[in-house]
């Protein structure tokens, strides 16, 4: 019975997918794109009857061919599938021999002949990197970028006879980012969108759905496959087409110009929009302008005057070095080995030997690529490095910067010597003269102790809500850089001096740290005020203050961490000691909303650090300034590389990289619920990391008859108004005792309009701007569902008539439980009321608690009986009495239900960055 049950259950778990239509598919073509459409083509029930791939390169087989030949599908290797354009009879013959009813072709590079491109009962379909007819040809990616489109994507069509003409099936499209390269492309869209894309349309084809449009003639283009000889640069351009051309052909074919006689290769370019850093003059052949080496790359102009910048470059014999070095490339000497680092070289030889399977014997200039090594076993041999060398960290530029296996030897040695370090920290600021003072701003991504930009140059306006306009362009981190951090971090943590350091040393840095956010508090409060729109008086004492007390707090906690001994029954005759140890966990991920950038900072990094954990902190993406400021403070109290980390950019990249990231043992996230339930779900699915979660709010504030009510005026606006209303724990809803409601809303209002609304650098500004535009008009919207549901706008609900991005102190009453206002959450200045019967204790406890919130709440009554009863009842984190916004660094804070788990500040918060060890031993 057991058994039947199990397999009912079986069937009915997957039937969905068991009733589709499959098909018996051949899949032509090549690389680890076609790897993975094979995987998910079997994962979804279709038959792949025959692979048909391409000769072993090197020895190295393909990696379509070794994922089909792992799972038992027959696997044909062809060099070719005609001569002088005829079918190969023996070729034709295999294919026919597997019965295909589709042929699935992606990313296939070989011209298949047409009596087998039409030979299985559906067709055949492709893929092809471009929305086509643009682009029709071999090098599609390419040229989307070279011709500077601002739209990429990808057609699934059907095939014809390799002139790219064929009906579309279906395709998909995405913006092309101003610094977007080759690479970006294909690993942010046109590799997971594409191999999605190819199976749906086998589905669609498998069930009678499948499209044929024909191709417009109109728009259509066709350029051949870019060459090497086509691919050198012509000088007389904008910066922005000369950047088009340079990212169009990294990292193939390279686009090269001649520099002293020699043929050099550029790579890695992004156009310059900050002011052009001090160098060195190049001259380059044919450039009007002679380019400039400075210690970020080399600077190149265009005719229109406007600058890039390229960060590598490549010589005629392969090698590549950073373009900041090229006056002192020739200068480096070769190094003379120790004994240690001849066994440290020896290790090194067996792991490239292990990789180059097919090179008999790993001499000096055995290069690592000429020798058939792909991007995949960079990846690897960092990883073996790692592991067999001490925990030496490279990154996978230092493997393409020295590809011989001599100079990759002299790379690492003076990695380990250290040679290769930076003297001091280099910041590249943006400066502003705003609040009588010059505030410099950090804006590039911290990563293992440097400022730099992201891996693909792209970056992000963030913008001043007071007036709308751009503060600066901060870097936007991709997965590569993300990737960074973390190893950087892990380094850090495994290796570096941080995880040998003793607790009470830990503490000294964070009492210095502390000190500097102080003595820098009126920049940093004069950034947060430009960045998140914080009124100044409030960012100095909030923002900022409690930040400077959060990190004194827990800098006192680092040597005060302490495990205990337990008593357990001995094992006579012998005695037993059981102690338990409380451990760091490891790299540390931490996300932080926008409300209070660098106090949400402070909360959760201080308990990481002085757990002895080290951290990857991704700043909201409207609000990354006073983080990187931050940073740059961190180097100065002496935190060594890669303890803390900061990756500006957005949550769907950098974010979720984070939580699926498998070297991260924690993630603490404060955000939307929405949000929260994604991150927790990915965390899980990853490694099962721990995770703590501040999440959406709508805290109830009860306020009785009896109370004090000029105060609980006074606070009961402040429980709203509050920062803006952007404020975790506002006030989301007020429940007024019928007998005071009309006067408390006459006193409200009474109130709001003596409110100053301006500048947050006013000394006089009560109520600044809303952190940006998208959420000013979410408030808006939240208003106008208000009014529709019938609640009463009794002062307020519009956009403030001035430049940036202000709203009015708003006040709703009449509010029913069934309305929208009563059970979301605004996150913004709206005071939403409540009115309830005299005396009905329960019945407002009921109402207050009938959310799936429960991170604050409130209550006003000078009957300290009802107070503590409703206090007991109420269902949040914290609940405030006869005061509101009452945190501090000692008190533990978070919430309940689905405003989340785990607590920031106080003695508990250390144990969201703790793990506990049992340790029992016989004597």
């Amino acid at each position: 019975m057991l058994w039947q049950g199990s397999q009912a259950l079986r069937r009915f778990s997957t039937g969905q997918v068991y009733f589709k239509n499959k098909l018996k598919v051949a899949l032509i073509g090549q690389s680890l794109f076609g790897q993975e459409v094979y995987s998910h083509l079997c994962k979804e029930g279709h038959r792949v009857v025959g692979v048909f791939t391409v000769p072993d390169k090197d020895g190295k087989a393909d990696p379509l061919a070794l994922a089909a030949e792992k799972n038992g599908t027959p696997v044909f290797k062809f060099p070719r599938w005609r001569v002088k354009g005829k079918t190969i009879k023996e070729v034709a013959e295999a294919y026919r021999s597997v019965g295909a009813e589709l042929n699935v072709l992606p990313f296939c590079t070989q011209f298949i002949p047409m009596d087998v491109i039409d030979s299985p009962k559906h067709g055949s379909i492709i893929y092809h990197p471009s929305i086509l007819p643009r682009h029709r040809g071999a090098s599609a990616i390419n040229w989307t970028l070279i011709m500077g489109d601002k739209k990429a994507g990808f057609s699934v069509f059907w095939a014809d006879d390799g002139l790219d003409t064929g009906p579309i099936l279906l395709q998909r499209s995405c913006d092309v980012e101003p610094n977007d390269t080759v690479d970006a492309l294909y690993n942010r869209f046109l590799f997971p969108e594409g191999i999605k894309a190819m199976v749906e349309a086998v589905q669609l084809i498998a069930d009678g759905k499948a499209a044929r449009m024909p191709q417009s003639e109109e728009a259509a283009t066709y350029e051949g496959i870019q060459k090497k000889e086509n691919a050198e640069i012509s000088w007389d351009q904008s910066a922005e087409a000369l950047h088009n051309w340079i990212r169009g052909h990294d990292k193939v074919p390279g686009a090269w110009t001649e520099i002293n006689g020699q043929v050099v290769t550029f790579y890695g370019s992004s156009l310059l929009n900050s002011s052009i850093p001090p160098g060195e003059p190049l001259e380059i052949k044919g450039a009007k302008k002679p380019g400039l080496v400075t210690k970020s790359g080399l600077v190149l102009f265009g005719n229109n005057g406007k600058a890039l910048m390229v960060r590598n470059l490549q010589f005629e014999d392969g090698k590549m070095i950073p373009a900041s070095q090229y006056f002192s490339a020739g200068e480096t000497s070769v190094l003379e080995l120790t004994a240690e680092e001849v066994k440290v070289a020896e290790t090194i030889k067996v792991i490239w030997a292990g990789i180059l399977s097919n090179v008999p014997v790993i001499e000096d200039s055995t290069d690592f690529f000429k020798s058939g090594a792909s991007s995949m076993d960079v990846v690897r041999l960092v990883e073996e490095i790692r592991q067999k060398c001490g925990g030496l960290q490279l990154q996978n530029e230092d493997v393409y910067m020295a590809t011989k296996f001599e100079d990759f030897i002299q790379k690492v040695v003076r990695k380990l010597r250290g040679e290769d370090q930076e003297a001091e920290l280099v910041v590249d600021y943006v400066s502003k003269e705003v609040n009588e003072m010059t505030v410099k701003m950090p804006y590039q991504c911290f990563i293992n102790g440097q400022f730099t930009d992201a891996d693909d140059g792209k970056t992000y306006d963030t913008i001043n809500p007071t007036d709308g306009s751009t503060i600066c362009k901060v870097s936007y981190a991709s997965l590569v850089d993300v990737d960074k951090a973390v190893a950087a971090a892990k380094d850090a943590f495994e290796n570096g001096e941080w995880g040998r350091m003793n607790a009470r040393e830990r503490g000294i840095l964070m009492y210095r740290l502390a000190d500097l956010l102080e003595e820098n508090q009126e920049e940093l409060a004069t950034i947060e005020a430009l960045d998140s729109g914080a009124v100044y008086t409030l960012a100095l004492k909030t923002h900022i203050g409690m930040s400077v007390q959060t990190f004194r707090y827990f800098a006192g906690w680092c040597d005060k961490i302490q495990g205990s001994t337990i008593p357990i029954n001995q094992a006579r005759p012998n005695r037993n000691l059981t102690f338990t140890r409380k451990e760091p966990l490891g790299v540390c991920a931490i996300i932080i909303p926008w409300n209070y950038p660098l106090m949400m900072l402070a909360w959760k990094s201080a308990a990481c650090l002085a757990a002895g954990n080290t951290l990857v902190l991704k700043p909201a993406q409207v609000t990354p300034l006073t983080a990187l400021k931050f940073a740059e403070l961190s180097v100065k109290a002496g935190f060594p590389k890669g303890v803390i980390n900061i990756i500006p950019g957005s949550g769907g990249i950098a974010g979720q990289r984070l939580s699926e990231h498998p070297d991260i043992r924690k993630l603490g996230f404060t955000g939307s619920t929405l949000i929260g339930k994604q991150i927790m779900k990915s965390c899980a699915v990853s490694n099962l990391k721990k995770v703590s979660l501040e999440l959406g709010g709508k805290s109830p504030l009860i306020i009785f008859s009896d109370c004090e009510l000029d105060k609980a005026v006074r606070m009961g606006m402040g429980a709203v108004f509050f920062n803006k209303g952007e404020n975790c724990i506002a006030a989301g809803r007020l429940f007024v005792e019928e007998s005071i409601h009309d006067e408390f809303v006459t006193r409200v209002v009474e109130e709001i309009k003596k409110m100053k609304i301006g500048d947050p650098l006013d000394r006089s500004t009560d109520h600044g701007p809303q952190n940006h535009k998208a959420h000013l008009e979410k408030l808006l919207q939240y208003c106008e569902a208000g009014v529709k549901e019938g609640a009463t706008l009794v002062y307020g609900g519009r956009q403030v008539q001035r430049p940036g991005f202000f709203m009015e102190p708003t006040v709703f009453t009449d509010v029913e439980d069934h309305m929208y206002l009563a059970k979301e959450e605004s996150f913004g200045p709206i005071m939403v009321i409540s009115k309830f019967q005299n005396g009905d204790i329960d019945g407002v406890l009921q109402r207050a608690n009938n959310t799936e919130y429960g991170l604050a709440s409130g209550v006003f009554t000078r009957d300290i009986n009802k107070a503590m009863y409703v206090s007991e009842k109420l269902e949040a984190g914290t609940v405030f009495i006869n005061t509101y916004n009452k945190t501090d660094v000692a008190a533990p804070f978070g919430g309940v239900k689905q405003s989340g788990f785990g607590k920031d500040l106080g003695e508990e918060a250390l144990n969201e960055y703790l793990k506990t060890k049992t340790v029992t031993l016989e004597y």
